[in-house]
């Protein structure tokens, strides 16, 4: 049986109606703050997507917010029943991601929808774009929410497709943050900073929701052969009409020009991620506009960064999550599961292991501390296969009654953060510092039989004979 997938944002749209997970919302609602503020409380009560059908001051511009903010968004996304378990959600996933990347095909801009309208130069205007004024106290208006910036490396040609914010400073300009350990930055930092020469780019809003989680995953590969691998086949991309890159052809927005180096513009602040305005304003880097295409009645997207879930939140959480148990397991380490928490901004992670031999827990941490990933987490709670790392319930008990305090706290300083950790210094978020901390879980290995407590649970205090007439009459009891 073939993978299910859907070509364009339009696709997915209509999945998410007929999944009851879409409202379309007829009523006209303006992109200062009302906009921002419905998805806002959409992502804090997981509810359904809302589907702009009338945006004040932008007639022909839909909008739709919260496009993959929940886990049974993504579940549809990868062709999957809405109701699936994420242990299932993530095992498609793997599955889906763990052959050979499929290298995308070029279509001809008659094939590619995202052409349909093109502006070049002084007629290519971000005002003509409904981009929403997110939170009330943002630096400005955010056009790339829910989007992907297109980049390749200046010597090599690899593409990378990314998430970094974009604020708009006026008609041609857009500015935000390029971090130095990102893939973009270093591209940015490492090559063409040095020399002088601006590093062409194309924001890319509307992609399809494969394409989406492409540029959230840690991808080891380009990010449009990932997304082939996903989908079962090429990614139909299309070429820019001012550089070189290639962009989805069914896109719904794509905004294209340079970043360039040595010039810094104010941006921020902004509700971020982490739930808190993290972000002072400051100066960082520019992206100097040069044409502007999209579709007929193009669909902008808006996510809502804030406490938790958003899609930044769950995505990271889980493609993160799955990376690191692929990292753990090519380590040889005995792996029960991986589970980032989306609802603790994919800060905290929760490691499942088999307790082999002494130390594996700090082995594990000094791993996914020191990979790549490192910078995006800091706190890890390794428990053994006795707890479902998805229950969230069995989590906390493990972590309040296996987790010594004297001798299962381990604390890494000055280790790689990111400059949005609300819980760092002033100092250490501009230099991306912070610390790290492993909660060991695990009983000693050198405890007796007797010595180690005895789990009282349902599935450990029964013999199986007595569970299963009791699961067998559950209903019968008048559960």
């Amino acid at each position: 049986m073939g993978i299910t997938y859907y070509k364009d944002n339009r696709e997915f749209i209509n999945a998410l109606r007929a999944s009851g997970d879409l409202v379309d919302v007829q009523q006209e609602v303006d992109w200062d703050l009302e906009m921002g503020a419905i998805v806002r409380r959409v992502c804090e009560m997981k509810e359904r997507s809302p589907y702009f059908k009338s945006i004040k001051d932008y007639a022909g511009f839909e909008a739709l917010g919260a496009p993959l903010a929940t886990y049974r968004k993504l579940a549809i996304a990868l062709g999957l029943a809405p109701d699936t378990p994420i242990p299932d959600i993530g095992k498609e996933y793997t599955a889906r991601t763990s052959g050979q990347g499929i290298k995308p095909v070029v279509v001809d801009r008659s094939a590619a929808p995202v052409k349909r309208h093109v502006f070049l130069g002084d007629d290519a205007s971000l005002f003509d774009l409904p981009g929403p004024m997110v939170h009330d106290g943002d630096g400005g208006r955010y056009l790339a929410t829910w989007h992907m910036i297109v980049a390749a490396d200046p010597d090599t040609g690899d593409v990378n497709w990314g998430m970094y914010r974009q604020m708009v400073h006026d008609e041609r300009t857009m500015v935000g943050p390029v971090l130095p350990f990102s893939d973009m930055g270093k591209m940015f930092y490492n090559k063409s900073v040095p020399r002088n020469q601006p590093l062409p780019f194309a924001t890319v809003i509307g992609m399809d929701p494969l394409a989406g989680i492409s540029a959230c995953a840690p991808a080891a590969i380009p990010e449009d052969e990932f997304c082939g691998m996903m989908m079962g086949e090429p990614v139909e991309l299309v070429k820019c009409e001012t550089n070189d890159l290639l962009v989805p052809a069914h896109a719904e927005i794509v905004i294209e020009g340079e970043i360039l180096p040595g010039v810094m513009m104010l941006e921020a602040p902004f509700g971020e991620y982490t739930g808190y305005r993290t972000s002072p304003r400051d100066d960082r880097t520019v992206y100097r506009v040069k044409a502007i295409t999209y579709r007929d009645k193009p669909i902008m997207m808006v996510s809502n960064m804030g406490i938790p879930t958003d899609e930044g939140q769950l995505l990271r959480s889980f493609s993160l999550g799955l990376e690191m148990e692929k990292l753990l397991r090519s380590q040889g380490i005995p792996i029960t599961g991986v589970y980032m928490l989306p609802e603790s901004t994919h800060h905290l992670v929760v490691i499942g292991t088999r307790n082999a031999y002494a130390g594996i827990a700090s082995q594990i941490a000094q791993l996914v501390f020191g990979s790549k990933l490192g910078p995006w987490f800091h706190q890890v709670i390794v428990v053994d296969q006795t707890v479902d790392i998805y229950n969230v319930n069995e989590v906390i008990h493990a972590f309040s009654t296996r987790c010594n305090p004297a001798t299962d706290i381990h604390i890494y300083r000055n280790s790689a953060g990111t400059p949005l950790n609300p819980f760092t210094p002033p100092e250490d978020r501009r230099v991306g510092r912070g610390s790290k901390v492993l909660f060991d879980c695990l009983f000693p290995i050198d405890w007796t039989r007797t010595d180690t407590p005895i789990l009282v649970s349902f599935n450990t205090s029964y013999p199986e004979d007595v569970k299963e007439k009791v699961l067998a009459n559950w209903q019968n009891y008048g559960y």
